[in-house]
């Protein structure tokens, strides 16, 4: 009989630590979300996550991911923060460089506003190292600040820049339109 009463309390016990597992896994895992979340609503009024997901190139794993926005509905019109947490080591000019040739792919032409554009992400963009996120808040005057891991790393306050920055992953033509369709909420 004490072996009756001894394999309840074992089971009992395994799915107790099996839960408490994954609780903990959970909360290790969900730590850069809430960081992200923080980041976002200084300026973005009741920000919700809308998506999420992962950009990879040729098998390499880039960034991952997240869109917050009002009440976790997106609208080009509002404000919105766009979080990328780098999977690998970048310089910021090697950001800002593939930024703007994201722009030209998209229809940007060639010229003295895109090298003016440029030239200030390459001052605003900092190296970054596996781990690290740079948000970018689209505010509610339409420019956008940028973030390091909470912290403030610059503005460009020009409109159309930030139309244009932020099509590189959410616009109609985006060149990864999975992803795209991820962090909209339009797709799984």
């Amino acid at each position: 009989m004490p072996s009756a009463i001894a394999a309840p309390f074992t089971q009992r016990s395994l799915e107790f630590f099996a839960a408490l597992f994954l609780s903990l896994m959970a909360f290790f895992t969900s730590g850069s979300a809430l960081a992200d979340l923080r980041t976002a609503s200084r300026y973005v009024p009741s920000a919700e996550l809308v998506g999420e997901g992962r950009m990879t190139f040729l098998g390499f794993r880039v960034f991952d991911a997240r869109l917050f926005a009002p009440d976790g509905s997106y609208s080009t019109s509002r404000p919105f923060a766009l979080t990328l947490t780098y999977l690998r080591n970048f310089k910021g000019e090697a950001i800002a460089e593939e930024s703007a040739k994201q722009m030209r792919k998209q229809g940007m032409p060639t010229g003295a506003k895109l090298d003016g554009w440029t030239r200030q992400m390459r001052a605003i963009f900092p190296d970054v190292r596996r781990g690290q996120s740079i948000t970018g808040i689209r505010t509610s005057q339409g420019t956008t600040k940028f973030y390091i891991d909470s912290r403030g790393i610059g503005s460009i306050k020009d409109p159309e820049f930030t139309r244009r920055f932020f099509a590189i992953w959410l616009g109609q033509n985006t060149l990864n339109p999975r992803l795209r369709a991820k962090l909209v909420g339009a797709g799984s």
